[in-house]
């Protein structure tokens, strides 16, 4: 019995671990950590992500998902305190949906949000910090982000 409950906590352990990960990224080829900016993607890549995130579906979703997140803290208690990974989650869900060019990398810790990665031009670089502070919670924002247009897919 207790070689069965060590297992069960061991593994408990494993899966709390694995998911405090604050790291959200609007794009799989987003880097891995907000210390790199990560290369310009492909102008067939940039068209897929368009693709899902300017439809209008996924943008209801990312509206829906925001706003049901945003109505559980107010029962939870209403005030701007949220966990970093819900944070970074929501940041990550509300620049996907507006940036869709943007290959971006958003982690949160307190309140403070670090967005680094790339976007296509300044309108979408200037875009990241109110988008950003629209969500509850979020105190500063760290825009590490650089432009760098669409390379040719050969170029890669």
């Amino acid at each position: 019995m207790k070689t069965i409950l060590t297992l069960m906590m061991s593994g408990l352990l494993v899966v709390l671990a694995t998911s405090c990960n604050s790291t959200d990224k609007t794009t799989s080829d987003a880097p891995n950590t907000t210390e790199k900016t990560g290369n310009a993607p492909t102008v067939s890549e940039t068209g897929a992500a368009q693709n899902d995130s300017m439809s209008k579906v996924r943008k209801d979703q990312v509206n829906s998902d925001i706003r049901a997140r945003e109505q559980r803290n107010d029962v939870t208690g209403g005030d701007t305190k949220r966990s970093d990974k819900d944070l970074s989650s929501e940041v990550r869900s509300k620049l996907e949906a507006n940036i869709p060019k943007g290959n971006l990398t958003i982690t949160a810790k307190e309140g403070a949000v670090v967005v680094s990665g790339t976007v296509e031009n300044k309108d979408q670089l200037d875009k990241i910090e109110p988008l950003a502070k629209e969500i509850k919670g979020v105190m500063t924002v760290n825009n590490a982000v650089k432009i760098a247009p669409a390379v040719p897919d050969k170029a890669k």
